[in-house]
């Protein structure tokens, strides 16, 4: 469905193993920033196993994941009753999903690799998904991920560069926009040092 992107049987497969994936533990950048994002209705797209979704979730946000995984939301459904919490599932792609304007408090994108077509798309329509004071918040493998090989696509092309990501998301405040080298341990696939961008903008 997506040109040169695994696919939704590649996902589904992944997702069937048992335990989690990436963990049950939200990504690091979320955790440590997840309090910029104003109380609210939060977005979060690819959310997968739900990790990051019930993370939010359980800090008294009202989240929506969405993902085109449904084994994938299956599983995060379990794990928001594990942790006795609200969690909204919506199974699409990013491609068919819409992003109403004005809708949301944050939209979180967490290792959301998409082809740039597509990724220029979505991430304009986060723009104009995000409320005024809305917030969001990115963390995706860079270029230089493939040097790497700890995690994420093996492609450059659904790797993503820094100033390609700033334009896409023209009409935002960027209170952070950076790429470092960190160590990602976020369950068995994503394993070691690694290259990533982390932006966290707000809607003004």
């Amino acid at each position: 469905m997506l040109t040169n992107n695994p696919s939704v049987e590649h996902w589904n497969t992944r997702y069937s193993e048992s335990g989690y994936a990436y963990g049950k533990e939200p990504n690091a950048f979320l955790a440590a920033h997840f309090t910029r994002v104003p109380k609210g209705k939060v977005l979060v797209l690819a959310d997968g196993e739900g990790r990051n979704g019930v993370f939010l979730a359980t800090k008294g946000y009202t989240v929506t994941s969405v993902d085109w995984s449904i084994v994938g939301l299956e599983k995060a459904r379990a794990l928001a009753k594990e942790k006795q919490v609200e969690l909204t599932t919506v199974l699409c792609d990013l491609e068919h999903f819409q992003i109403k304007p004005n809708e949301w408090s944050g939209i979180v994108s967490i290792f959301c690799h998409l082809p740039k077509p597509l990724r220029q798309s979505v991430h304009q329509a986060c723009v104009q998904g995000l409320m005024h004071g809305g917030v969001f918040l990115l963390e995706a493998y860079s270029p230089k991920q493939l040097q790497f090989g700890t995690g994420g696509p093996k492609t450059e092309e659904l790797l993503m560069p820094l100033n390609d990501v700033i334009e896409e998301l023209n009409g935002l405040s960027f209170e952070l926009a950076h790429e470092i080298e960190r160590d990602v341990i976020e369950g068995k696939y994503h394993t070691g040092r690694a290259s990533v961008i982390q932006i966290i903008a707000k809607k003004q």
